[in-house]
């Protein structure tokens, strides 16, 4: 079965397939917009779903490393990049909607909004530490950082992910539902605490 897997990850379709899927979101989300299928209130719609799907995407590039690891499937490392970006696409999406559909593009009220309310203010501090992950994920970036240092950089996406997933709490605590919230914080200990676990091992040298 794990031979299987290999081949199929290997394969050269796999990556446009991949392509494809990250981008069905938001084929959705145009489709729907455009046919008037996004409910009573679409603009809330879009806003949640592309929030949503960035915290989706999000835990699925930080399961990479683990899957990898304990499956011993290294191929799934050719997707880490692509998840990544894809991640950075729909919170760039989350937050034009939100200043485009929420605020009209109006600068001094977003920035008003951002300071007044903290479930905003995280929200948008975890875009912009984002932000340099997305830039430096090519080789090129690579090179010029040098591993190390660009090791150091992209670990901050943890932090990253604390902060989405207490953005969205804050959220939801307006309507006092954690349903939600309690899988992805426990998806997100799972993911923190093997990574806790691995990095004490090779301290240890086991």
């Amino acid at each position: 079965m794990n031979g299987v897997l290999r081949s199929a990850l290997r394969h050269r379709s796999a990556k446009p397939i991949a392509w494809f899927l990250g981008l069905l979101p938001f084929m959705w989300l145009v489709w729907g917009a455009s046919h008037d299928a996004l409910g009573a209130n679409p603009a809330e719609y879009v806003i949640r779903a592309t929030g949503d799907w960035t915290l989706r995407l999000l835990c699925l590039t930080l399961a990479v490393t683990p899957l990898r690891v304990q499956l011993a499937l290294p191929e799934l490392a050719r997707f880490r990049r692509m998840l990544g970006l894809f991640t950075y696409f729909y919170v760039v999406l989350h937050l034009l909607c939100y200043s485009w559909l929420d605020m009209g593009f109006e600068v001094d009220d977003i920035v008003h909004d951002i300071a007044k309310r903290p479930f905003i203010l995280v929200g948008f501090t975890a875009f912009v530490l984002l932000t340099p992950l997305a830039s430096t994920s090519f080789n090129a970036a690579i090179r010029r950082l040098g591993a190390k240092r660009w090791q150091h950089l992209h670990k901050t996406v943890y932090g990253v992910a604390v902060l989405a997933v207490l953005h969205f709490f804050w959220m939801r605590a307006g309507k006092n539902n954690f349903t939600e919230v309690a899988v992805y914080a426990g998806i997100l200990a799972v993911l923190l605490g093997w990574r806790l676990r691995r990095a004490m091992g090779h301290s240890s040298g086991a």
